[in-house]
């Protein structure tokens, strides 16, 4: 049985890679229709051998097709005004944009962590944030083990985090060229500013990653800080995560329950070099751990080393992963 997808945001960035992605995983599809702006609108597009033609994202084109699964990437504004009448009409919209993740009637999924949420979505689910994604596969299975207390992140996020204009500043930028996307030059520096700044001195980024890692964990009682930045990197976020635990932990146990934990690949051998960075894992799906060690400064907790492609895990991949949830209905 062919199912039919729609992938909104079909010429972008992540519709790209999600494209790509489905072809790779070779779920059962039946219709296939890229949606995109009026300015994308007409042209053509390839997958799975055939080509097609961008269809604009109106109520009408929407309300005109039978769609089991729609995929979004087109951003939060685009979102709100069409996810619901993908979802009127019958599909289950998975939303890469940040407009739902905070809706406590949408479940906010990672499906090594919390598949379980996809039992009570309402044709709407939300695709977290992708440096929030790669954190918690890590931690969930510590989480498990141990009963996380407290968690310090801080982040080194590449520039296609920020999507095409991101890319573009690191690559003119060796050029060179100034900034058109970030607020200060990417090339030959780092950014401790993603996304705006609250009241409070925190990014929304960051705000982002605390609330985001409570909900998928289902614990509101987690205490974490935040610190995001950008480095003139192109793909793969690498994280610096501390983690404080209530429960005893030795390192033994810390890297066995991360070694059998679904979606991680433990690269841990320092000594001999080896340690996960964003260069070797560039277009795969695992989240990597390496740098596994105790926090001596505690009396129960460890510090993780955590590196993952942000398109692929962090946005593509993780929207595919839950379609194939709701297509096998194992969750």
């Amino acid at each position: 049985m062919g199912y039919n997808i729609a992938v909104v945001g079909a010429t972008g960035m992540v519709g790209q890679k999600m494209l790509e992605v489905l072809a790779e995983r070779k779920l059962p599809i039946g219709e296939f229709y890229p949606f995109a702006s009026a300015k994308s609108a007409g042209k053509p597009i390839e997958f799975l051998g055939g080509t097609y033609t961008v269809i604009e994202c109106t109520e009408d084109n929407i309300r005109s097709r039978k769609i089991d699964i729609a995929l979004f990437s087109a951003g939060a504004a685009t979102s709100k005004a069409f996810a619901p009448v993908f979802a009127a009409n019958g599909a289950v919209v998975i939303d890469n944009s940040s407009q739902w993740r905070t809706d406590p009637a949408v479940p906010l999924v990672v499906p090594e962590v919390n598949a379980h949420d996809l039992g009570w979505h309402k044709n709407i689910i939300a695709n977290p944030n992708c440096s929030t994604i790669q954190a918690v596969v890590a931690l969930a299975p510590l989480h498990r083990a141990f009963s996380i207390k407290r968690i310090v992140y801080s982040t080194y996020q590449s520039v296609s985090g920020a999507g095409l204009g991101g890319y573009n500043d690191l690559k003119n930028g060796a050029q060179g060229l100034p900034p058109a996307k970030f607020p200060r030059p990417i090339f030959g520096n780092v950014i401790p500013h993603i996304d705006v700044f609250l009241d409070n001195g925190y990014t929304k980024e960051e705000e982002k990653m605390i609330f985001e890692t409570r909900k998928i964990l289902g614990d509101d009682s987690l205490r974490i800080t935040a610190t995001t930045v950008r480095v003139p990197v192109y793909y793969g976020h690498s994280e610096s995560i501390n983690v404080e635990f209530n429960r005893p932990a030795d390192l033994q146990a810390v890297k066995k329950a991360l070694a059998e934990a679904p979606g991680i690949v433990v690269t841990d051998d320092p000594k001999n070099g080896v340690y996960p960075t964003p260069k070797e894992v560039e277009n795969t799906d695992p989240v990597y751990v390496g740098r596994i060690r105790m926090d001596e400064s505690v009396k129960s907790g460890c510090n993780l080393w955590v590196v993952a492609d942000n398109i692929r895990k962090g946005a593509a991949t993780n929207a595919v992963q839950i379609a194939e949830r709701l297509i096998a209905k194992d969750y």
